[in-house]
Order: structure tokens, then sequence, then C-alpha cells
């Protein structure tokens, strides 16, 4: 017999049957993901919460029937647990819930919206499987960095088509997939001088780096320079006519792949090679999540300003009051300028600084809290990382689970404050983002932030920031009003990170929520929290509701986040904000 824990819901007693996440047959495992992460996601955009018995009522059809979930445990951030789910009595399978939950969710939404939704989740739920199948047995890498890009493996726990990647095959997708393990090697393009675009803030051409990246194995032809891709997006160019164009008239010239492997990260597009101090973040067209992953010729510019930034004093001054952070840079681009200004999209490939070393413990925090659903429990690299502490140092797992939270707090989240509040630069510093490093013991000693699409100037901070780099922001479109910010930023660092952050620990049985959130408000009103200036410690601690990304919404409303401003690029609603109600 278990209790379930409802915040705010009397607590009922109830057996506990298997969980399904557990099940010998990975598909049924996946099934259970797909359908656990769709009522996450329509209890958030909804608001509804479980009934005294322990139950989800979903109204479908117009309310003419419910679809009902067993409450497994129920999560004040939103990382719940769920188990069997019926309609009328009788079990249902993935699709059918993401049909009806979605139809619940908006309002009269269009056949083809739900037809779209519908055959996404099937390919995530199917692509998880094969996940899960292939996992189940074999080893991992020995380079703690690879290790954590390659544990998602039923992806992000509040969207509804965590694993959809339309367009791949399987071949392709057991060599681009990190959580398959997967490797390839570099597709590559000569480039001619007069079609080639680059950029660099490290002292050393784009095109060199790359020369170098390539090695002596191909010797371009004259007057060229190489550009990394990846292999399915050079197949998908060569379809594409303008690009087609430039190979037939011999100013692209078609390489092939050449060679070591790379491994792809947890972002998919985004390679490194253990021992090459390059990451590459490549354009790939594949559709993964709610977008198309192809680099934007402002997010390169966007790349090489921060690093300029950082390098003209802003990182010394950063770095004195937070030694253990920094940014993972992107000082450096290749790619091609199209004849006639046409967009450049798909061509174009950013330079990625690789500081971690073979044996450093620098973890994607995605990966680290990520489920693991393997043997007796649901497990994660965070699981295992708490519960070897709490051994070690003789104490209770919930006990040790609060020390490394408050430690990483510090650690992770504060000096991604600090540059908020001091120097008008937001972070969109989600889990997928953000990377801890843990000392050898296994407690949070520093932290990195990459991606050059998720920084935002703030407007507040024009002239600041233009008088430590004039011009700045005018070629990277990164000036942002500060109204705007505050929402976004409130998300991704405020519920995405530390509040999934909470969730995952309290799914997991490691730590209660309730007092992970009364350590989170006592870190938000401390004098250090308020010395880093930011306003977001006290929107977290005094507002009722919070701006939260709507994933079910944002999928069916077949929106592109990377497209448009960002003010518009994905649905938002207003939920609850546990840390006031916590």
């Amino acid at each position: 017999m278990s209790t379930v824990a409802l915040a705010g819901v009397p607590p009922v007693v109830h057996p506990r049957p298997q969980d399904r996440l557990l099940d010998a047959d990975p598909a049924v495992a996946a099934e259970q993901a797909g359908v656990e992460s769709l009522l996450r996601c329509w209890a958030r955009e909804t608001g509804a919460r479980p009934g005294p018995d322990g139950t989800l009522r979903v109204p479908v059809l117009g309310g003419a029937v419910e679809l009902t979930a067993v409450v497994r445990y129920w999560s004040p951030t939103g990382w719940h647990r769920f188990g069997e789910v019926t309609l009328a009595g009788l079990p249902v399978d993935v699709v059918t819930v993401a049909t009806l939950v979605a139809g619940a969710t908006a309002e009269r939404p269009e056949a083809g919206q739900l037809t779209d939704l519908a055959a996404r989740v099937a390919d995530s739920v199917l692509r998880t499987a094969e996940v899960l199948e292939r996992r189940r047995t074999g080893t991992g890498p020995d380079w703690p960095f690879l290790a954590a890009e390659q544990a998602l493996l039923l992806g992000h726990p509040l969207h509804p088509t965590p694993k959809s990647r339309d367009g791949l095959g399987p071949a392709q997708s057991a060599a681009y997939s990190p959580e398959l393990h997967g490797s390839f090697r570099l597709h590559w393009y000569a480039v001619d001088r007069e079609l080639l675009a680059s950029g660099s803030a490290v002292g050393v051409p784009a095109e060199q780096i790359t020369a170098r990246l390539l090695g002596d194995r191909l010797v371009l032809p004259p007057g060229t320079a190489a550009l990394p891709l990846h292999p399915w997006q050079a197949r998908e160019l060569a379809l594409r006519p303008e690009v087609a164009g430039l190979l037939a008239d011999g100013a692209l010239h078609d390489l092939g792949e050449h060679g070591e492997e790379w491994h792809p990260t947890s972002s998919v597009r985004t390679v490194c090679r253990p021992g090459t101090p390059w990451m590459l973040k490549l354009s790939l067209g594949l559709r993964i999540t709610n977008s198309r992953r192809e680099n934007l010729r402002k997010e390169l510019h966007r790349g090489l300003e921060v690093h300029r930034l950082l390098e003209a004093g802003l990182s010394a001054e950063w770095r004195a009051a937070h030694p253990g952070f920094d940014i993972v840079r992107d000082p450096a681009w290749i790619g091609v300028d199209l004849p006639g200004g046409a967009d450049p999209n798909g061509l174009d490939t950013v330079l990625r600084q690789q500081p971690f070393g073979l044996r450093e413990r620098a973890f994607c925090v995605a990966g680290l809290v990520a489920e693991q659903p393997f043997g007796e429990r649901v497990d994660s690299l965070l699981g295992r990382t708490v519960r070897t502490l709490a051994e070690r140092c003789g104490r209770p797992v919930h006990t040790v689970a609060t020390e490394w939270f408050l430690r990483y707090l510090d650690a992770v989240v504060l000096p991604v404050l600090w540059l908020d509040g001091r120097a008008g630069i937001a972070l969109e510093a989600h889990q997928q983002n953000s990377l801890v490093l843990l000392d050898e013991a296994g407690w949070p000693a520093g932290g990195r932030y990459r991606d050059n699409q998720g920084y935002y100037f703030r407007s507040s901070f024009a002239d600041r920031l233009d008088a430590r780099l004039p011009g700045v922001g005018r070629a990277s479109d990164t000036f942002v009003e500060d109204r705007v910010i505050d929402k976004h930023f409130a998300y991704y660092l405020g519920i995405n990170h530390v509040l999934g952050l909470i969730g995952a620990f309290g799914s997991q049985r490691l730590a209660d929520e309730t007092v992970l959130l009364a350590a989170l408000r006592g870190f938000l009103g401390s004098r250090p929290a308020a010395a880093t200036g930011s306003g977001l410690p006290a929107l977290l601690l005094d507002s009722p509701e919070l701006h939260c990304k709507a994933n079910l919404l944002t999928r069916l409303n077949g929106m592109d986040e990377l497209v448009g401003p960002v003010a518009t690029q994905s649905v938002y609603v207003d939920i609850p904000n546990p840390v006031v109600a916590g």
C-alpha cells in the first residue's frame, strides 16, 4: 500500500501497481512515457488537478465522456507521474489520448492539426521504444560530458512529441540520434571564396579552423574553403534549386563524407569529438520538437558579439564574482552567401569551443535529470549521484538532495542572475542549454551556459552595453524590451530549469518538493540573490502566476519557435506560481 502525494488534496491510500515505465516490453514503456507527457502538458496548460480519489479526469468529446488517469505522484512543479489511463473503463492507446487531450485543451482545433499531432506523437513513441530497446543493453561512453548528452531517453517531460524527428529513416536515426549512441562522419563542401561567408573573434579565420578539422586527407580545389555539413542536411541541400545550381556550376564542390566520426549531442545537430577543441553546431532542417534547426545569420553574429563582450572586460567582472561559471563560446562561423542575397539558411555552421576534458564531470542538466527506466526503479544520473553521496556521507538521501540543490543554486543559478542584473544580458537558460560541473564527490561546483540563440539584451541596458562594445546588437537583433524578457527569463530559468529540477527530485523520490520550494524561497530572498540586481527573484517570490510556455498548444498550432519575434514564437499560458503557493 502507498500514499499518493497530492499537493492540496487529501492523500488516498491504494495499492500501487507496477510502474509501466519499467515494463519489460519497450513498446509498452514508450507508450506510457508518451501518455504521461501528454497528461502533464494538459494539466499544466489547463490548470487541472486530480480529485480526492487520486484520479485525474479529462472531459473529452464535449464532456460526453472522461479520460481517467491514476495519479502515482502529483508534483507541485508539474513533473507528475501517472498509472493506468482508461476511457469509459477501457484501456486507451497513446494516439487516441493525444487526439482527445488536444481537443480538450484547444478550442475547436482543426482536423489537420489533430492529424499532424497524432502522427508526431506516434513517431515520437516509436522512436522512444527503439531507444529503450537499444539502451537496456550495452554501455555508454566514458566521457561524462557525452554520457549526459546521450541520456535523454524519453525527452522533455512536458512536451507532447519529445522524440519526434520526422524525416529520419531507421538507419539515419541510428547514426544521428544521441540516445542511440549514434556517430557519423561529416559531409564537406568546398566553397568558392566569392561565395564564402564567415566570421571569427578568436584571431584565426574560420576557414583555417575548418581546414584543420578536415585535415590533410583531402586536397581542396584551388580558391575554396572547407565547409562542414550534417550528412542529412547535405542530401537535403542538394535538392534545393539554388544549391543544386551552384553545385552544377562548380561554385560549390561536393566533397562527400570524410574524416573521423563525430557524436551528436542532446540537441541532435550539435556534434562533438573527444580530444577536439571544437564542437560544430550544424544546420539541420529536421523538425525536432517544435522547430526546424537551421542556423540563422543573426544567431551567428550574436555568438561573436557575446564572445567579444566577455573578452572586453565583462568576463573578468563576472568571474570575479562567480569564478565557477562561464559561457561556452561560439566565436566563429562559416557559411555561404547565395547570389542575389537569397536566404542562406541551411548552409551556415557555428564553430563552438569545446572546453571539457575527458575526465571533467560536466553534465547537461536535462541529461542529468532525465528518467532512465531500467531495473527496479526509474533512475537518472541525478539519482545515482545523490544516492552515492548519501552512502558516502552516511546521511539520508532526502537530506543530501536538499543540500545538493542549495549548492546548485549557488553554483549555477546565482551567476545567471548576476549577468542579468549587472550586465543586462538574460540567458535562455533552460535545462538543455545549461551544464553543471560536479566535483569529484558529486557536489555542484560550477556551471556553463551554451547557445547563441538564447541571449536577450535588455533595452534598458542599451547604452551601457554599447559602451562596452560599440554597435553591439545591430547585426544580431538581440535587444528586447524588458517586459518581454522578464516573462521569458522567468519561464526558461525559473520554470523549465529550477522548478523542473525540483520536479525531478520529487518525481524520482529523492526529496520532498515542498522542502525544496522552501529552500528556493530562502535563496531568492537572500542577500546574494538581491545583490545580483536581477528582478527575477522578486518576480518568482511575489507573482501569484507565472507566464509559462504551453508546448501542447504550441505543437498543435504548428509554430516554429525560431521564427518571428521573441514575444510571439510560442503559445504561453499563465499558471499558478508554486514558489508562492509552496
